[in-house]
């Protein structure tokens, strides 16, 4: 009897989409969808956060830990492709996800608590959500970060209008931008995560971590430090974008987009055209958005952010730009988008502004 309780906990156990348990003293959340990268979705969003809320509160616990299933991703992203296939048909899913989604992204970003993310593997978009706001973000050799939303007629939501411009100098605007992809290391040295430490460490480093009796934040860093200072491996490498990082604040630097295709193509380097290749081929009304966005971003708090993005995600709903990237990249896979404004020049500065505008009674509230 007992075995066959078991297996039938085990079928449950691989169908929860989302696993939460009170291991020790840490509240645990492993995100649960392997074959689909533990992209997040409305269910999973819905159970996280209540959860979150009750340990919170609850004096068992002190801290909270968020892993992924399955060896190749912390988390994907968001359910794009459901977003997109309901809000074509006016459907309530564009409304209520992010909505949803960026609540629980601020109650990570504001949590009493500490709260320890392993980004082992995929991590971007709604994954970044779910980590970058956090005390704790722990980097492996696997982790491959990326906000590549201006690619399919978004904008770095889940936050990113408050942690990119807060990146040193202009690398958040030129991460924003051309969606490039920092690797292992690179993710740490760039300010995304807090610590790295390496993967094959990663079980013993969960395992003592739900072993602590007592976890302040300062009793949780220590921990981590002496991980990472275990971890020796490309300790030795220099960060991908060392010799850049001049050329990204100076090539970035403009107060428009258009200016800084400019600035690129005036520059000539390889490094600049391939820039410049990159972002010929993203939305170029994402492209404007994305950099008001971050402008913006700059001064507002976390929540002034969210509401500002809750906003700019029902503009990119109205337009055309986010069903047609999601047809090119993810539907037919054909990577040749159809944009529309096809130019940047065409994208006029009135349509973007209209983007920010305040949604009344429906704007996001806390």
């Amino acid at each position: 009897e007992i075995l066959v309780l078991d297996k039938i906990f085990q079928k449950l156990l691989k169908l929860s989409e989302v696993l939460l348990e009170k291991v020790g003293r840490a509240g645990v959340i492993t995100m649960n969808r392997p074959k689909v990268l533990n992209a997040l979705n409305l269910n999973m969003i819905r159970q996280i956060y209540p959860q979150l809320k009750k340990w919170e509160s609850d004096s068992e616990t002190d801290f909270v830990m968020i892993k992924g299933t399955g060896g190749k991703a912390f988390c994907a992203g968001g359910d794009v492709r459901a977003i997109a296939e309901d809000g074509k048909v006016g459907g309530p899913l564009p409304v209520v996800l992010f909505k949803e989604e960026y609540i629980l992204n601020n109650a990570i970003g504001t949590y009493k608590k500490p709260y320890v993310a392993i980004i082992d593997g995929i991590t971007m978009g709604g994954g970044v959500g779910l980590s970058v706001h956090g005390r704790f973000r722990v980097a492996t050799e696997k982790t491959l970060f990326a906000m590549p939303e201006t690619a399919i007629g978004l904008f770095p939501d889940v936050g990113g209008g408050y942690f990119l411009p807060r990146l040193r100098g202009k690398l958040g605007l030129f991460l924003a931008l051309t969606g490039f992809r920092l690797k292992g290391r690179d993710v740490q040295r760039a300010g995304v995560a807090t610590h790295f430490v390496e993967s094959q460490k990663i079980p013993e480093l969960e395992k003592q971590l739900m072993g602590m009796k007592s976890a302040s934040t300062e009793d949780l860093s220590r921990l981590l430090d002496s991980f990472q200072s275990q971890s020796t491996l490309d300790s030795e490498k220099p960060f991908v974008l060392e010799n850049h990082i001049s050329d990204i604040d100076r090539l970035f630097s403009s107060s428009s987009v258009e200016g800084i295709i400019q600035n690129l193509k005036a520059d000539g380097s390889d490094f600049a055209k391939k820039q410049a290749e990159t972002l010929a081929r993203m939305s170029p009304t994402s492209l404007k958005i994305t950099f008001k966005q971050i402008q913006l971003g700059a001064t507002l708090s976390l929540q002034d952010v969210f509401v500002m993005e809750y906003r700019l995600s029902q503009a990119c709903m109205r337009g055309s730009d986010f069903y047609e990237g999601i047809r090119a990249v993810l539907v037919d896979k054909d990577h040749s988008p159809k944009w529309n404004p096809s130019t940047l020049e065409e994208v006029s500065d009135q349509s973007v502004d209209q983007c920010f505008d305040p949604l009344g009674e429906k704007d996001l509230k806390f």
